[in-house]
């Protein structure tokens, strides 16, 4: 996708690799050695216009081509062939090719929307192997692009431990990712308005990430936002932006968007030199450079119009022939990074009088390292010499409280030196970190979750509270020190309840290396109630090393209660045989029962236990074959059954799967089905559930009126004197359960409204097959203009004739905002009557129905009165 003229559209960085073949002579405007000055594809294409791209421009950004959506259309078929012309193009002329970018919330497959947050790491983790193995030698990427919140980060981020511990986890991860299989690339985030609007959240994410010791080189500012910044409000912000992050820059998506040629010059000769003579910038990267053929209004960014130089590129041509351009240094000289350092303290908050253990990430391209100096302020606190290098840092208590400032300087054996700085915030608290009762948690063992450490809000735990009645809340988490006996992979059983489903948490490990992912992220199962506390089981995708380990529970969506966690040595036996034989009745209503059998048998020991589950919720352990378990669900829908089988030497097999399937009970919402004719009160519809008596589109409460406690999502409101449905959406049901007293002919008289124009709904008999025969579309007229409170009676006749007896009709939303008060259906021509009177005006006395039960005057349909059938309309 191309960039539209809005600037939420912008999204791409800048690149810097490194010149495989010496520069052409004469060739690209720049003919600095360590510094670039690119631009991008136009409209897909590398040369465009009557010169080449080599000529004018010495680093190329694709704009689309290397986007996540542009490479992988469909999972695992990749296509890089976009790319490859910018790519080749580049070491063709023996320039910088940036990639661009890896993760970017607007352009990503959609396919990604489908897969669980389980298959989306999967296919992180395929996308950037896949980008790896096809460009093995990238010396630049934006690995994430425009994550500041209200711009485009990416929806699929809790694949990527969302927030987390940092607010950044996800970003961390990815970067983290990035360094692991592309080291000797420069790692750059990426994104706009950082000079104006967002300045001050570009700095605090990029500065969390710095922190937290992630691998990333540089910052890219996207540059869109310059065209009406005045000099002095730009050299503020470049200077404010680099004084608070002290790492390389890259000014990345370039343009002046304006057809005003004298605007777009005096722009350029203010902001261009004070970008490129700045020591820490590594390079420029235009956004365009064919007027017509950028993402601006009408390409008015272009410099090069109808194959003229527009004033600002004559002047940008002889700008970069001076002797000031040519010499203007850079963070990564020969446009390569040599230096790969990372600062990493355990955590970005530590209490006064507490310990804080530090580790810098030290790599160099070519160079040896001799030694790292490790200061706190001004203060030396470690030399070390010997890779890792780790050391610690105690607080002392007479400390002040605030952000402090840690600077690992890198000697190499040629006496070049290296830094960079990361930053831990001393709390007033003198609290320290230590486990709840002083004794590490055991594993094997169980974690009382609201036993989490001792410790400050933001060092052990944040969100939360130490009473497991309290729900847990999105992005809380909570860390145990535990102490683990020994070596290997280990599973475990968490205790949760949940009213509803939707919550998630997974477990990680914030250690010194790097976010280590424990387990997947689990998804809670809605228990019944808050109370109702069951287990989930599940195997943790890492092993544990023995010893002292600091295991974090991350909640990525609150709303449910966690009680505990109990670890176990996880050790898989595929000799075990375990199977669900069978599931006896497959499909059941809700209040009944189905007997699940399960077959389990080892060749080389006995089976100790049999665990059954549903919808990953233990269900039952049995420990004597037969193996089978009475199980009676208390919701509709499909369970997973699923069984594990453990010997009597804790090893332990998995069952493939077998669905049980529950229906609803239908039930009339009064107890007896609607007597017809008669009328259908719009929000007494049956009683049975989503999907099965009723659908809404989602399961929030829209209305003014809570009505009923078993309609979920289904909106409920005041009008008409009485309780309507509302809110109503396209292919959203209700059914209702009647009784067809006097079967026939019918016409209806529905009481509507709707703010809008085509709002429509069918009424339709649900026959005994489970299709639908249309009765009637009943089109609701506009009643106010945006108002719902106004209604009308609409009249229509049946397509078909109603039979007798028990029926079920369904009201079908076919054209969105219709409110329905009721319908009265009337029967106009009684099957087998014939002497029925048209007319009762003249007629007096008590009136019955066809059942012989007396009704009033505002009764419609076939009546009897003085022994006499007639029609009341």
């Amino acid at each position: 996708m191309n960039h539209t003229p809005r600037k939420i559209a912008t999204a791409v960085l800048l690149t810097a690799t490194v010149c495989l073949f010496p520069m052409k002579s004469l060739a690209q405007l720049s003919s600095n050695p360590d510094k670039f000055l690119g631009n991008i594809t136009t409209r897909g294409q590398v040369d465009y216009g009557s010169e080449k791209f080599w000529q004018l421009w010495n680093q190329i950004t694709p704009e689309n081509e290397t986007k996540w959506d542009a490479c992988e259309p469909q999972r695992g078929n990749f296509t890089f062939g976009g790319a490859d012309r910018s790519a080749n193009y580049a070491k063709q002329h023996g320039f910088p090719f940036k990639f661009h970018t890896l993760i970017w919330g607007a352009q990503y497959p959609s396919w990604m929307n489908s897969l669980s947050t389980k298959e989306q790491y999967k296919a992180l983790c395929e996308w950037f192997d896949a980008v790896q193995k096809h460009y093995p030698n990238l010396e630049i990427i934006d690995v994430v692009n425009e994550a500041i919140e209200g711009h485009q980060p990416a929806p699929y981020k809790a694949a990527l431990g969302g927030n987390g511990k940092t607010g950044y986890d996800w970003i961390i991860k990815a970067f983290e990712m990035a360094y692991e299989r592309m080291p000797n690339a420069i790692l750059v985030y990426n994104d706009y308005n950082s000079f104006t609007w967002q300045k001050s959240q570009f700095i605090d994410l990029v500065r969390t990430l710095r922190d937290a010791g992630a691998p990333i080189d540089a910052y890219g500012c996207q540059s869109h936002d310059l065209t009406d910044i005045s000099l002095s409000d730009f050299k503020s912000a470049m200077n404010e932006i680099q004084n608070a992050l002290k790492i390389p820059m890259y000014s990345t998506e370039f343009d002046i968007g304006t057809s005003n040629d004298q605007k777009q010059l005096t722009q350029y000769q203010n902001l261009i030199p004070y970008m490129w003579e700045a020591d820490y910038c590594a390079g420029i990267t235009l956004w365009g450079y064919i007027y017509g053929a950028t993402w601006t209004t009408d390409g008015n960014s272009g410099i090069i119009k109808d194959g003229k130089d527009r004033p600002a590129m004559t002047w940008l041509r002889e700008y970069m022939q001076s002797d000031t351009a040519k010499t203007a240094k850079s963070p990564f000289p020969g446009m390569k990074k040599e230096a790969s350092i990372y600062v990493k303290p355990l955590g970005l908050k530590v209490a006064k009088g507490d310990v804080m253990p530090i580790k810098v990430h030290a790599r160099m391209a070519t160079k040896t390292i001799e030694k790292v100096d490790l200061y706190v302020g001004s203060d030396l606190i470690a030399t070390m010499t010997e890779a890792p290098y780790v050391t610690e840092y105690t607080v002392p208590e007479n400390s002040s409280s605030g952000w402090k400032t840690l600077k690992a300087v890198v000697t190499t054996t040629d006496g070049t030196t290296y830094e960079r700085l990361s930053r831990i915030n001393v709390l007033a608290l003198t609290t320290k970190r230590e486990p709840y009762n002083e004794t590490a948690f055991e594993v094997p063992g169980t974690i009382k979750i609201d036993e989490y450490d001792k410790g400050a809000s933001g060092v052990s735990y944040s969100n939360t509270s130490r009473n497991i009645t309290l729900s847990n809340k999105d992005n809380a988490w909570m860390e145990y020190t535990v102490d683990v006996k020994e070596d290997g992979i280990y599973s475990f059983d968490a205790e949760i309840a949940a009213i509803k489903t939707g919550g998630a948490f997974h477990l990680s490990e914030y250690s010194l290396d790097g976010i280590v992912f424990l387990s997947e992220v689990t998804n809670v199962p809605k228990t019944g109630s808050n109370t109702n506390f069951q287990t989930i089981h599940c195997v943790m995708q890492q092993p544990l090393t023995a010893g002292r380990h600091i295991i974090c529970v991350n909640i990525d969506k609150g709303g449910f209660y966690f009680k505990s966690l109990t670890f176990q040595r996880y050790e898989q036996d595929k000799s075990i045989s375990v199977s669900v034989s069978s599931i006896d009745p497959a499909t059941i209503m809700i209040g009944d029962s189905t007997v699940i059998n399960i077959n389990a048998s080892s060749p080389n020991s006995t089976i100790a236990n049999v665990k059954v589950f549903a919808n990953d919720l233990l269900i039952g352990t049995l420990t004597e074959a037969p193996y089978s378990l009475e199980f009676k669900p208390n919701a509709k829908g499909s369970y997973v059954i699923t069984a594990i089988a453990t010997d009597a030497e804790g090893r332990e097999n998995v069952s493939g799967k077998k669905t049980l399937k529950v229906t609803g009970k239908r039930e009339p919402f009064s107890g007896t089905p609607i007597v017809i004719p008669g009328v259908i009160q719009a929000e007494d519809f049956d009683k049975g559930g989503e999907g099965f008596t009723f659908h809404d589109s989602d399961s929030n409460r829209e209305g003014d009126v809570n009505y009923r406690s078993d309609s979920e999502g289904v909106d409920f409101v005041k009008g008409n004197n009485g309780t309507a449905i509302g809110y109503t959406a396209a292919n959203e049901w209700l059914e209702y359960t009647i009784n067809v007293t006097d079967p026939g002919k019918y016409s209806y008289e529905a009481t509507v409204s709707s703010g809008t124009t085509n709002s429509a709904f069918t009424i339709a008999l649900v026959e005994s097959d489970g299709k639908f025969a249309t009765l009637a579309k009943v089109n609701v007229p506009q009643t106010g203009n945006n108002n719902w409170d106004t209604y009308k009676v609409v009249k229509g006749s049946f397509a078909k004739k109603l039979p007798e007896g028990q029926q079920i009709l369904r009201f079908t939303i076919n054209g969105a905002n219709c409110n329905i008060d009721k319908v009265e259906l009337i029967c106009t021509t009684s099957d087998g009557i014939e002497d029925v009177i048209a007319n009762d005006n003249l007629s007096e006395g008590p009136t019955f129905n066809l059942s012989g039960q007396k009704v009033g005057n505002n009764y419609r349909g076939i009546i009897i009165r003085n022994g006499k059938k007639m029609i009341r309309r």
